[in-house]
C-alpha cells in the first residue's frame, strides 16, 4: 500500500495534465470554462489563469462574463503578477459597476498596487496610484470587511512617502556641511514636509534639522542679511522646543541656539557702539 500511494498520485497527475492540454488545445470554450473553474477550486491558479485568458473574450456581454473576468483578475493576484491584477480588477470595475463583487474588486485592485509599491528611496509613481485607490476604496466602502486593512495599507504608504521627502531634505542638510548653497533647498524642503506632512512620525527630526539648516544658512550669509536670518533660526528652536519640549535633539539644538545667539549678540553690541 506504501508503494501504491505514490504511484496513484502520479497517475492521477499524469490525467490531470493530460486534460489540461487537450482542453487547452480544443477549440470548444465550455469545457475551458469548466476545467478553470475546477482548477480555480484547487488552488492550481496557473492553470486556471491559462484557461481564463483563453476564454475571457468569448464571454464578453455574456452572463458568466463577470464572472470569467473576476477569476481572470484574482488569477492573476494570487499568482503574484500584481501589474496585470491591478490592470484587471480595473476593467472589471469599470464593466461590472453593479456587481456584487466590485468592492472586493476595487480593494484587490488597490492592493495590487500596493503590492508593486517600491523601497521608498526608489520612484513612488505605483506608491501614489496605490494610495489614490485604496483612498477611493475607503471613502466608497466604509462598511466593507476590507476597510481596517486597506487603512492599515494606506497608513504604511504614506509613512514611505514621508520617509523619501524627509530623507531628500536631510540629504539637502548633508550636503550643505560642505556646500552651503544646499542650505537653501534644505530649508526649503523641511518647510514643505512640515507643512504637508504635519502628523508624521519623522516630524521632531525635520524641526531640528530645519533649525539646524536655518542656523548655519544665517551664520553664512553675508553680513547685511545675517541678523535677520539668525532671528528666523531663533524662531525656528523656539517652535521645535514648544512642540516637543523633551525633544531627543535638545542638546545639540541648545549648542547651536548658543552659536546664534553669540552672533546676535554682536549685532547688538555694534549698535549700541553706534
Amino acid at each position: 500500500m506504501r508503494l501504491l500511494a505514490p504511484i496513484l498520485l502520479i497517475a492521477l497527475m499524469s490525467q490531470s495534465c493530460s486534460e489540461y492540454q487537450k482542453v487547452l488545445k480544443n477549440e470548444e470554450v465550455k469545457p475551458k470554462y469548466d476545467l478553470a473553474q475546477k482548477f480555480y477550486e484547487e488552488g492550481d491558479m496557473k492553470r486556471a489563469n491559462r484557461l481564463f485568458e483563453q476564454i475571457a473574450p468569448k464571454y464578453v456581454g455574456k452572463p458568466q462574463g463577470e464572472r470569467v473576468m473576476f477569476f481572470l483578475a484574482d488569477t492573476y493576484f494570487q499568482r503574484k503578477d500584481y501589474n496585470m491584477a491591478g490592470y484587471q480588477f480595473e476593467r472589471f470595475v469599470k464593466s461590472y459597476p453593479k456587481s456584487d463583487k466590485v468592492g472586493e474588486a476595487s480593494f484587490l485592485g488597490a492592493k495590487s498596487y500596493f503590492e508593486l509599491s517600491p523601497v521608498y528611496s526608489l520612484d513612488q509613481t505605483d506608491t501614489d496610484k496605490a494610495l489614490t485607490k485604496l483612498q477611493l476604496f475607503i471613502n466608497s466602502y466604509p462598511d466593507s470587511e476590507y476597510f481596517e486593512e486597506a487603512n492599515g495599507m494606506a497608513k504604511q504608504l504614506t509613512t514611505k512617502k514621508e520617509h523619501k521627502a524627509y530623507e531628500i531634505a536631510k540629504q539637502f542638510n548633508k550636503l550643505g556641511q560642505f556646500d552651503y548653497t544646499f542650505l537653501t533647498p534644505a530649508v526649503a524642503a523641511f518647510d514643505n514636509f512640515i507643512s504637508d506632512y504635519p502628523g508624521s512620525i519623522y516630524r521632531e527630526d525635520a524641526m531640528f534639522y530645519r533649525f539646524e539648516s536655518a542656523s548655519r544658512f544665517a551664520v553664512n550669509s553675508f553680513e547685511r542679511l545675517q541678523e535677520e536670518r539668525l532671528k528666523e533660526a531663533v524662531t525656528d528652536y523656539n517652535a521645535l522646543k514648544k512642540q516637543f519640549p523633551e525633544t531627543k535633539h535638545a542638546n545639540e539644538a541648545d549648542k547651536i541656539l548658543e552659536k546664534v545667539k553669540l552672533q546676535l549678540q554682536n549685532f547688538t553690541q555694534e549698535k549700541e557702539a553706534k
